[in-house]
């Protein structure tokens, strides 16, 4: 009898297993593959060393601007593959380490909820083992998703899973979708030389984030030659020999590979929900947002398949907590969905929190904004990085709302405004504290004297 039985070995199925050895509670992981999930063994972490090769590379190719002179860099694809293996591989065996450490019984094999308080397993062999639990917890997570007409080959039509493991470089690669995965891999093959056209049905990058870091993303993307199409949904492909036609708005383009990055799905099909009763929205499952509590008793759910939530690592992770929390002693600790920071990993980087001006005006709040772009930053001049801007929404005499950030090191920098967007500071209280100089994060504190009514420079 354990304690938690969890259904996947991803980010939110890991990150419970973890969090429950605080509790002393007797846990089981059930996992078909590996433990590590989409986001360590086929999507953040493998995605991210890829991204990582590219900018070394760009930062190369152009060391010259910066006064060193060398040799044309050439981008050895088998090497980066390598490396990127090599990072994906030791994080899935630390990971594996510390879940032993922490008395996690990891059992391979498909799990499916029986009935209440109850897991089937079935292994590779066909075999099948029950489990008996206090609490389940289903972290199934998600795989990518298609449109009529491109079905997903894994040769000339191909997912995110596929691109993460080319074996070697495309000459070209049509990426249909250009939201976070489809922009930040046309970030990066763009970077390396392969010949990228992006289409996006939205009239702009990224749907859902402020037009400004759109605008800023797109010229980027252009000075790559990137051929960016916003506003323009493709028509179904025609699959040669030799390549993929995309026909788009009366015209055509001709590719070696088509990319797919429409999104993801749950994965939830023939998970037993249907045994105890658990609602489900399109094959989301709902939940109770502040315990993670589904409709049956005894079961929660977590990460990708949760209803209404974003398909983020660290949002999985939070929702474990509150899970975990929830069973072992009865409390909440509900995630602030408000102050989820939202990283795009492209070049410029791109972090967002918060409401966006859109959402704000959607809401109907009193706001305002104040902006302030990088090419007035010193330390973005010196490292040639002056595509940037940061963009505040507060509550006119009210709290920051909401932030965002386009620069190098966005991602990291946007911590700082999930803190005043967390606890609802003032734009003045947050402008009272210090930025060292010269700092990107100047920019930050620029930005935030400006909301207090106060600009600097």
């Amino acid at each position: 009898m354990y304690d938690i039985v969890i259904i996947g070995g991803g980010p939110g199925g890991y990150a419970s297993a973890l969090y429950a050895h605080n509790y002393g509670l007797k846990v089981a992981l059930v996992e078909q593959d590996r433990v590590g999930g989409t986001c360590l063994i086929r999507g953040c972490i493998p995605a991210k060393a890829w991204i990582e090769s590219g900018g070394v590379f760009s930062t190369v190719a152009n060391a010259e601007t910066f006064g060193v002179i060398s040799s044309p860099p050439e981008f050895a694809w088998p090497k980066a593959l390598e490396r990127k293996t090599k990072v994906v591989e030791g994080l899935v065996k630390g990971l594996t380490g510390t879940l032993k450490a922490r008395d996690v019984d990891i059992i391979n094999g498909r799990g499916r909820v029986a009935g209440p308080g109850k897991v089937e397993v079935t292994a590779e062999d066909g075999t099948t083992t029950q489990l008996e639990a206090g609490a389940i917890i289903l972290a199934t997570g998600s795989a990518p998703s298609s449109i009529p007409g491109y079905d997903i080959d894994g040769d000339r039509i191909v997912s995110s899973d596929h691109a993460l493991d080319w074996d070697e470089q495309p000459g070209s690669v049509a990426v249909i979708g250009g939201g976070v995965i489809g922009c930040e891999f046309a970030s990066f093959l763009g970077e390396v030389g392969t010949k990228v056209h992006l289409f996006e049905m939205e009239d702009q990058l990224v749907p859902g984030m402020e037009p400004e870091a759109a605008k800023i993303l797109q010229r980027a993307f252009r000075k790559r030659k990137i051929d960016v199409h916003v506003g323009v949904a493709v028509g179904a492909p025609d699959v040669t020999d030799s390549g993929v036609v995309v026909n788009y708005g009366g015209d055509s383009v001709v590719v070696d590979v088509v990319l797919v990055a429409v999104g993801r799905r749950p994965v939830t099909d023939d998970i037993g929900l249907e045994s105890v009763g658990v609602a489900s929205d399109r094959g989301y499952i709902v939940v109770d947002s502040a315990t993670m509590k589904t409709s049956a008793d005894g079961v929660y759910a977590v990460g990708d398949i949760v209803a209404g939530t974003p398909q983020l690592a660290h949002v999985a992770f939070a929702e474990a907590i509150a899970a975990v929390t929830n069973i072992a002693t009865g409390e909440v600790a509900a995630v602030d969905y408000n102050a989820i920071p939202m990283v795009v990993y492209t070049h410029p980087e791109i972090g967002w929190v918060g409401r966006t001006e859109a959402v704000a005006a959607a809401e109907g709040l009193d706001f305002e904004t104040t902006e302030h772009g990088m090419r007035g930053v010193g330390r973005a001049i010196i490292q040639g990085t002056i595509d940037g801007t940061v963009k505040i929404v507060s509550e006119v005499d009210g709290p920051i709302v909401g932030a965002t950030v386009v620069g190098h090191g966005a991602g990291e920098m946007i911590h700082e405004l999930m803190y005043a967007v967390g606890w609802e500071a003032l734009p003045e209280e947050a402008a009272s504290f210090i930025h060292a100089h010269p700092t990107i994060s100047e920019a930050v504190g620029e930005t935030l004297l400006a909301s207090a009514g106060r600009p600097l420079h």
